[in-house]
């Protein structure tokens, strides 16, 4: 049943999905250290396609390719390899604290890429504030590197290229004819294409295999399982139930978690450049979706 507000249930679900979104770029880390990342995002592509496709299944509403969502399809996929090929590489070079921060500035380009190329989606000025935070947020990130805060300007900018990538695929899945597809089959294109692509590069980037440990396993699977289709599948129903932007806005909380758990499992230094920037982007978010919900909002960073 449609809701107009948030209730307790909802309110602890959005903030369960949003501490699995963090925590799903600490897993990205972990899992760095036992497969190179370029790979690892394949597999993960590759395995999440077979539990989207059970789960749809499961469902009665098996994956069907359509000829006419074949161009777009493949476009969405290859977007989708290069945005996930940019953030696992980011997570090996650079802190999860300060990769969260930049991924998380893609309300910035997703509203620019929406006004120019999206009816009924101009900037107004509430969404020119968010977009000026969010934008100062992503650039205090960058500039405020320095060794105690562990980045690199090259993981700091294939993040920002990520963030690129997420507002590409957001943007594709509503102004091409995949908006037809429903959001499901949206994400059912991206793995299915990306895992390929992705898997096909991963030679380019060094060994496959690093100090791969039993750990590094069942953290694939659970980033295959969970937070692919588990995360996505949750992401949909309280974006069925409660308002759009209500939920698209809670997206701030991540980023911040993220530099917690950062903190806390990594031992990454949080400085009041992080706590800032990170500041700036959360209430970018919150300024952009305060009215609508973000553009192409239907999926979550999986």
């Amino acid at each position: 049943m449609r809701k107009d507000r948030l209730d307790t249930v909802g309110a602890v679900a959005l903030l369960g999905v949003t501490l699995l979104l963090a925590a799903n770029q600490i897993m990205v880390k972990f899992v760095n250290a036992g497969l190179q990342p370029v790979f690892f995002a394949g597999l993960r592509s590759l395995l999440g396609a077979l539990f989207v496709w059970a789960w749809l299944w499961g469902r009665g509403r098996p994956p069907v390719l359509q000829r006419e969502h074949l161009a777009p399809g493949l476009l969405i996929g290859t977007v989708f390899a290069a945005e996930f090929l940019c953030l696992f590489v980011a997570l090996d070079l650079t802190a999860v604290s300060r990769a969260s921060v930049i991924f998380y500035s893609m309300p910035v380009w997703m509203a620019i890429l929406a006004h120019y190329g999206l009816p009924g989606e101009q900037i107004t000025p509430t969404k020119a504030a968010g977009l000026l935070c969010a934008f100062l947020g992503t650039a205090w990130a960058i500039v405020s590197r320095s060794p105690s805060t562990g980045g690199t300007l090259l993981g700091d900018l294939c993040a920002l290229a990520g963030a690129f990538g997420w507002a590409g695929t957001a943007f594709i899945a509503r102004k091409s004819k995949l908006r037809e597809a429903g959001p499901e089959m949206q994400l059912f294109w991206m793995v299915l294409v990306s895992g390929p692509i992705l898997l096909a590069l991963s030679p380019l980037f060094g060994p496959l295999i690093r100090d791969l440990q039993p750990l590094h396993i069942a953290g694939l699977l659970f980033q295959s399982s969970v937070v692919v289709a588990g995360g996505f599948i949750c992401w949909l129903w309280l974006l069925s139930v409660y308002p759009s932007a209500t939920v698209a806005s809670f997206s701030f909380l991540t980023p911040v978690f993220a530099i917690f758990m950062g903190w806390l499992l990594f031992d990454e230094t949080i400085t009041m450049a992080i706590l800032g920037s990170g500041a700036l982007v959360a209430l970018g978010i919150v300024l952009i979706n305060r009215r609508k919900a973000l553009p192409g909002g239907n999926r979550p960073a999986v």
